[in-house]
């Protein structure tokens, strides 16, 4: 029985501990992509583009996440992969500060210790968010899964906005050696909070000691290579792998393009636009809870289908971002606060929608798979997040190249990124249901096979 009774698997309280795992995660994560990034372009004077890269080579490496499933598949286990994932992420977030410092007196160094930082970021991210997503999946009920879903990635972000919010105080006035003191406390800080979190808890929840101890003796007799192309060769796996991509290309095509449309479109200041983001992050925040909520209080019924929630998630995506292009032509008088809330509302509803049936998902074929499954997912999640920004910024500047007024240009990579949600909202349609039910329109995500039940 789970910490919080009732329920088979884990219970509140431990899915709340594993969710310090995420907030950990972001700690780190956020003060290399925020505080760093600044540095880099504001103090040290160096082109924009410079972290850009660092932050996309972040993203490539964890194109490896596959290969890390698979590691975690052959031992049976995932809490070693959490601690180790989220040292070598604690160390790269050292060493992005020490390289930014370095930078300063030494610019060659410098670079080259921040790409070896970056490297082990996108390492340390990708290993430790990998096993953590299979450990959930693995000890909580599937009844719990959605609410487990969005309560992790509602705990990160509640990560970025502490360790911003704190370390904001802490970086003022700015010296190299103050930010080498600042990101060394966060990652120690964050790294104790991980073990901490994950202490005991696969040991009590998941498989029990005789047969983890098997599954590590036998170990998976199938080379990488191959067990990739199998899990491949998944229907469901592989549609759901392309999901995700054009999915989350979506959602981060936006980040770019949202506040100099109100800038450039509606005349709004830096001020006014960065309060725009905000109301549209609160929007993703509650479509976030709105899910978790459903799958906590509404699971086993059509309301709770996590399948229903992620297509209409996207299609509501799309008709946001296409409300967009009338905003442009109505101006003055279209309530845009409420536009950028209801985008964010919806981003918030399929992406936590996503998550949950990641974890639905994930043990779904062939056994002793979910680690390659997972990394599978979550490198298609990495690479749309690496090129998504870019693509939206290449688009709009190819857009104005096309289209003399700038409500023009806007209008058309909004339609462009409105028909990528609508493709994901149809890939979602199919995912998980038989060739006949796919047929009737009436399929849903099939119930995944639970370690723990329930």
């Amino acid at each position: 029985m789970g910490e919080g009774g009732g329920t088979p698997g884990l219970g509140w309280f431990g899915i709340l501990r594993l969710g310090l795992v995420q907030t950990a995660l972001g700690a780190i994560v956020v003060l290399t992509t925020s505080a760093i990034n600044r540095v880099m372009v504001v103090e040290l004077a160096l082109p924009a583009t410079l972290p850009g890269v660092l932050v996309a080579v972040h993203y490539a490496v964890q194109m490896l996440r596959p290969r890390m499933g698979y590691g975690s598949d052959i031992g049976g286990r995932r809490t070693p992969w959490i601690i180790g994932g989220m040292a070598v992420l604690a160390a790269g977030g050292v060493l992005a500060a020490c390289a930014t410092a370095l930078m300063e007196h030494a610019e060659a160094a410098g670079l080259a210790l921040s790409l070896l930082a970056f490297l082990l970021i996108g390492l340390g991210v990708g290993a430790a968010g990998t096993s953590l997503l299979v450990l959930l999946a693995a000890v909580v009920a599937e009844r719990r899964r959605p609410a487990a879903a969005s309560l992790v990635w509602i705990m990160m972000i509640a990560g970025f906005v502490l360790t911003t919010a704190i370390t904001g105080r802490l970086l003022d006035p700015y010296s190299g050696v103050r930010l080498i003191t600042v990101s060394a406390g966060v990652s120690c800080v964050a790294l104790a909070l991980a073990l901490v979190a994950v202490w005991g808890i696969e040991r009590r929840h998941a498989l029990p000691a005789a047969a983890r101890a098997a599954v590590a003796e036998e170990g998976p007799r199938t080379p990488f290579r191959q067990a990739l192309a199998e899990v491949w060769a998944e229907r469901d796996a592989r549609r759901f792998t392309v999901f995700v991509f054009l999915s989350m290309l979506a959602y981060s095509a936006q980040d770019l393009i949202l506040e100099p449309f109100a800038g450039q479109v509606f005349g709004m200041t830096l001020g006014e636009t960065t309060r725009l983001a905000s109301l549209q992050h609160g929007g993703v925040l509650a479509g976030m809870i709105v899910i978790a909520l459903v799958g906590s209080f509404a699971s086993g019924t059509r309301l709770g289908s996590m399948r229903a929630w992620t297509v209409g998630g996207c299609l509501a995506a799309a008709v946001a971002v296409l409300m967009l292009t009338v905003a442009g032509r109505v101006g003055e008088g279209y309530p845009l606060r409420l536009s950028y809330f209801l985008l964010g509302l919806a981003n918030g509803v399929f992406a936590a929608a996503a998550i949950a049936s990641m974890m639905q998902m994930v043990s779904r074929g062939r056994e002793r798979r979910e680690g390659i499954r997972m990394g599978l997912w979550g490198a298609a999640q990495a690479i749309a997040f690496g090129t998504g920004s870019l693509a939206g910024a290449v688009a709009l500047d190819a857009a104005r190249a096309v289209f003399s007024h700038p409500v023009a240009a806007y209008s058309a990579v909004f339609v462009g990124d409105a028909l990528l949600f609508i493709a994901a909202a149809w890939l979602a349609l199919g995912i998980g249901a038989s060739p006949k039910a796919r047929a009737s329109g009436h399929a849903a995500f099939p119930p995944a096979r639970s370690a723990v039940g329930g």
